[in-house]
C-alpha cells in the first residue's frame, strides 16, 4: 500500500478512470454485436442504421483516449465492410 498521499491519490484515480474505461469499452463492444448480428440476418436497414450507432459510439471512445485511433478507424473500417457485403 502507498504511504505517499499523492501515490494514494493516484490509485484512486486510476481505478476511476479504470471503471469508467471499462464501462465505454463494454458499450462499444454492445453495439458491434448488434452490428453482426444484423449482418448475421442480412437485415441491410438494420445493419445500417446501427452501424451509424456504432460508428458514433467507436469515435466517442476514441476521442476520449480510450481506443487508438487506428484501433479506431480499424474497427468502423471492418463494421463498414461487412455491412457492404450484404447483397
Amino acid at each position: 500500500m502507498a504511504n505517499i498521499k499523492s501515490a494514494k491519490k493516484r490509485i484512486l484515480v486510476n481505478e476511476t478512470k479504470a471503471i469508467r474505461n471499462k464501462q465505454i469499452k463494454s458499450k462499444v463492444k454492445t453495439v458491434i454485436k448488434k452490428v453482426d448480428a444484423a449482418v448475421a440476418l442480412s437485415d441491410k436497414e438494420l445493419a445500417k442504421t446501427t452501424l451509424v450507432e456504432a460508428v458514433t459510439e467507436i469515435d466517442k471512445a476514441s476521442s476520449k483516449g480510450i481506443y487508438h485511433k487506428n484501433t479506431a478507424s480499424r474497427k468502423v473500417s471492418r463494421l463498414t465492410k461487412a455491412v457492404n457485403s450484404i447483397a
